[in-house]
């Protein structure tokens, strides 16, 4: 189901499909209604319609883009494209293919690429500029992404020194789930440093509950919950740099550091104080559904479990999601208060044509402008842009990872799985985890997948 990529915008996929009725419900609330007076409608969406001059007259043009994102989150995103094709006159045509990983690949390397992609790993982009058919941003975007993106994200859309795609959305990681009125009714307070969390852990156990579940079932991607843990904390037990060269393979699987970063998550998951609220003991963790485990915070069987800010979808419809309600998320806390590594995926907006309407989309897409349209036409949703305003995200889970994303601290960092080679980051890395989970020592863990790195 999650397609051999294992990548965030099939984890994405699949959460919001179970969870449609809650998050969907949302979102038409939120649409900006267009018809087809024109300017009226483009001035009340906050479009300054002079600033696509630049491109020339696209009027009667046509944008092809081809994505990943299918219904139901489509809509939302074809909504937030009327404000642009009513000022220029041009149509952006949307395909959207659950294949979208395997195709647009194969369609780069025939000559037929779409105008545009939504590229949702940094890996692919790679890929896709190998192909020689992927074209550079223009500078009007580059200067954009500048103003509203944080280097780091720019960086990922950037491949041997030529920027070629500005960041899309964005989905946090590092998110812990709870519930406020527990915390409230047992005295317990929000964790702020790691040291903090292993303390509220402790606390929640002494009292004689299990404070975590987990889960990390998922049919033939079984595993792959264990890797985001695995990559938070090697983010914050050893930092942004030290990251990115595990993640390159630059440093082996099996080095001290990596090897201490699967034993700190162990004296989490792997501690039968700690693990499984109203599930089971350790091993249950390995048979228990990523979708399912959480729900156990609503039972009172535990009190915390470290899932993306897209597991709220899997919430029952009807369950206040607040800070004051019945489930909420709280930032998984770095070494100290002020290191804010943040763990999470995205998309990247790749285009294959250099035409003035391509241009002047792409252009379109990297402004706060756009930002803010497709902010209040969705829920589920949200994005890096700086200039993205917080009170217009409907959600308080998208507030709450616009906040993380745009902390000034923030270091973000992609997926690691969905940036190794697809037999050690949707292979070996999972099924190593699961053996893990159910027994296999660390040192046997790390060793097999280094063994699995291609030579």
């Amino acid at each position: 189901m999650f397609g051999h990529s294992g990548s965030s915008r099939s984890r994405v996929a699949l959460a919001g499909a179970l969870g449609v009725g809650l998050v969907f419900s949302l979102a038409a609330c939120g649409d900006n209604k267009n018809d087809s007076s024109g300017s009226g409608d483009t001035a009340s969406a906050g479009i300054d319609c002079s600033v696509f001059t630049q491109f020339g007259d696209i009027k009667g043009k046509t944008i092809s883009v081809y994505t990943g994102i299918v219904t139901p989150e489509d809509a939302p995103q074809k909504k937030s494209y009327e404000p642009f094709e009513k000022c220029t006159g041009a149509t952006v045509k949307y395909e959207g293919d659950k294949s979208f990983e395997t195709q647009i690949l194969v369609r780069a390397k025939a000559g037929n690429p779409p105008d545009v992609a939504y590229v949702p790993q940094p890996g692919l982009l790679q890929q896709l500029v190998a192909t020689g058919k992927a074209v550079e941003a223009p500078k009007e975007v580059a200067d954009n992404t500048d103003k509203w993106f944080g280097k780091d994200w720019k960086a990922y859309g950037t491949v041997d020194g030529k920027f070629y795609a500005a960041p899309l959305g964005a989905n946090v990681k590092s998110l812990v789930w709870y519930s406020p009125k527990q915390f409230k009714d047992k005295g317990y307070t929000v964790p702020t440093t790691l040291d903090e969390l292993k303390t509220l852990s402790d606390k929640i156990a002494a009292d004689g509950s299990k404070p975590w579940c987990a889960g990390i079932g998922s049919g033939d991607a079984t595993g792959w919950p264990v890797t985001d843990w695995i990559e938070d904390f090697y983010l914050r037990l050893y930092g942004a740099d030290a990251y990115d060269k595990w993640v390159k393979h630059e440093t082996p699987f099996n080095n001290a550091d990596d090897t201490a970063v699967w034993n700190a998550v162990g004296d989490y998951l792997k501690n039968d104080k700690y693990v499984n609220g109203g599930l089971g003991d350790v091993k249950s963790v390995a048979s228990t559904t990523f979708q399912d485990a959480g729900l156990q915070i609503l039972e009172g069987n535990c009190s915390l479990h470290r899932q993306a800010s897209f597991y709220a979808a899997n919430f029952p419809k009807g369950t206040e999601i607040s800070e004051t309600g019945d489930i909420y998320a709280f930032y998984l806390p770095g070494k100290d208060a002020t290191t804010k590594p943040v763990l999470g995926g995205g998309e990247f907006v790749l285009a294959f044509a250099d035409r003035p309407e391509v241009k002047a989309f792409q252009y379109f897409l990297s402004t706060d402008t756009w930002a803010n349209l497709k902010a209040k036409a969705s829920s589920g949703w949200v994005s890096a842009n700086k200039g993205l305003k917080v009170e217009n995200l409907t959600n308080p889970i998208d507030q709450l990872s616009a906040k993380i994303l745009q902390d000034p601290n923030a270091q973000f960092r992609f997926d690691g799985s969905d940036q190794m080679p697809a037999a050690v980051g949707s292979n070996a890395f999972w099924k190593q985890a699961t053996a893990w989970i159910t027994g296999q020592d660390t040192t046997t863990t790390v060793n097999n997948i280094e063994a699995a790195w291609p030579k």
